[in-house]
């Protein structure tokens, strides 16, 4: 994988601890989503959800 933004090849896994939730399902627990940035400038290059199941 390559930074498009800076062309780095070091990449950081992170998350925040808001859950992502399905709208007709406000107090559902959610799942958390996945961030890969890249260690050189911060670039945000991929966003996923650990477990799309829970969105259903």
């Amino acid at each position: 994988m390559i930074c498009k933004e800076c062309n780095g090849t070091e990449f950081i896994k992170a998350t925040d601890f808001i859950n992502l939730r399905p709208l007709h399902k406000r107090m559902a627990v959610g799942t958390e989503k996945i961030y890969i940035i890249c260690a050189a400038c911060g670039e945000v290059v991929s966003i996923r959800v650990r477990d799309t199941g829970k969105l259903s």
